[in-house]
């Protein structure tokens, strides 16, 4: 019901009597405006009162009790007055329309510039993106518990000091109640400062420099004394709590409300498909390695080895046929009466050793070190050098090829014997 001016980009107004003026937002989305925001900056040589009109500001208007209780705040939050006043408006926000009163018939300035990239909304946007894909990690980490400590007690004070006096509750409900009643006062707090910052940095600037230096030494004492988290419902929580505070800090970050909303479904949707992709992965690999034709591998022993698989396999072979003999399908009588020594055998299917010590003897004497087999073998090989040798004198081009050939022949001989 004002007669107000309407502000456009780039207008430089100069009036020196009382004044309303309004900013109308354009509704035609373009993505290059995505970071951008307006700077209306009203400046003048002598005090004047700076005022924001809005249909909320009518407490009378209020549907619920939180919206009186708001208006009530709004209204004793009244900012100051001042020589220069600088807002900054959203692109694709809500349409603005602000008061000027000067005390004094002195002429002032209402100045419109657009910045095309904000700082402030760029920095909010990439801290969000960090934060929602690093919340698990930074949770973990001590230094950034005590650090969000400090934050939540300076920026939320009512939830820090519930949180501390959390074990003096009994109920579960009670405190439930109570934390979602901290959390929309500090909210709307919140609000209030940011709205009001500049004045609040200019007029009590000692004030919330002190305010700040004790609710943070008081909230890391408390953090310190409490410990980082430990179990893992609680780390948990802490992970859910740091991705919920990135989606706000992304929505702040842009202009445009859908781009934002289109942002948050992506950074969902790549933590949603990490286990969707790892299921395919495995499927795949279990179906490229069933379809995939099996090429036969050989790998040659070596002598310890050649020898360690002989027993080991022998040693199992004889288990095997021990269990077959006890089996009641064994037809015991009518291998008994084909054996020479049924003794032997019977002692053999209770655990007596296969080979008689008798037998073992024999077989060192004859294959052993020191055996009649064993000096031949060395004999015959001595005797196939000495004509290799003879060989070698008369052609004496081929000296190296032949020792490699008499090494060859005699050394698979002695280590079979060995």
């Amino acid at each position: 019901g004002r007669n107000c001016s309407f502000l456009q980009e780039m207008d430089v107004i100069q009036k020196q009597d009382e004044n309303c003026y309004c900013y109308v937002q354009n509704r035609t989305i373009h993505l290059q405006y995505i970071w951008s925001t307006l700077q209306v900056k009203v400046n003048s040589r002598e005090i004047f009162r700076f005022e924001p009109i809005s249909e909320k500001n009518n407490c009378r208007n209020s549907e619920t009790v939180f919206e009186f209780a708001a208006c009530a705040v709004r209204i004793f939050w009244k900012s100051e007055t001042s020589t220069e006043t600088l807002m900054s408006i959203k692109q694709y926000g809500e349409d603005i329309c602000f008061k000027i009163q000067p005390f004094k018939t002195e002429p002032y300035t209402v100045s419109v510039k657009r910045e095309m990239l904000d700082g402030k909304l760029l920095f909010l946007f990439v801290a969000g993106i960090f934060l929602f894909h690093f919340a698990n990690s930074l949770s973990r980490s001590t230094k950034f518990f005590y650090l969000s400590g400090i934050i939540l007690g300076v920026l939320a004070l009512l939830v820090f000091v519930l949180l501390i006096l959390k074990r003096f509750i009994a109920r579960h409900s009670t405190f439930w109640i109570l934390m979602s009643g901290c959390w929309m006062s500090s909210l709307y707090f919140i609000y209030c400062f940011k709205e009001n910052m500049q004045w609040l940095w200019s007029e009590h600037r000692n004030y919330l420099l002190g305010y700040f230096l004790a609710v943070g030494i008081t909230s890391f004492a408390a953090c310190y004394q409490h410990g980082p988290l430990t179990t893992e419902l609680s780390i948990t929580l802490f992970t859910w709590t740091l991705q919920l505070t990135a989606f706000v800090l992304i929505y702040c970050g842009v202009t445009i409300p859908q781009v934002a909303y289109a942002v948050i479904a992506i950074n969902l949707c790549s933590k949603g498909l990490c286990y969707p992709l790892s299921a395919a992965c495995h499927i795949h690999r279990k179906m490229k390695n069933h379809f995939k034709s099996k090429k036969l591998m050989f790998k040659c022993l070596t002598e310890e080895e050649y020898r360690e698989q002989g027993e080991t396999e022998t040693i199992r072979a004889l288990e095997d046929l021990r269990s077959f003999c006890r089996s009641p399908d064994f037809p015991s009588w009518l291998a008994v009466s084909k054996l020479q020594s049924p003794h032997r055998f019977a002692g053999f299917v209770l655990g007596s050793p296969h080979v008689s010590p008798a037998e073992t003897k024999a077989h060192d004497e004859e294959y052993g070190i020191g055996s009649i087999f064993l000096e031949e073998q060395l004999f015959e090989t001595r005797a196939e050098s000495e004509q290799g040798g003879a060989a070698i004198s008369i052609h004496e081009g081929d000296e190296e090829d032949e020792d490699e050939i008499h090494k060859q022949i005699s050394f698979p001989y002695a280590t079979e014997l060995l």
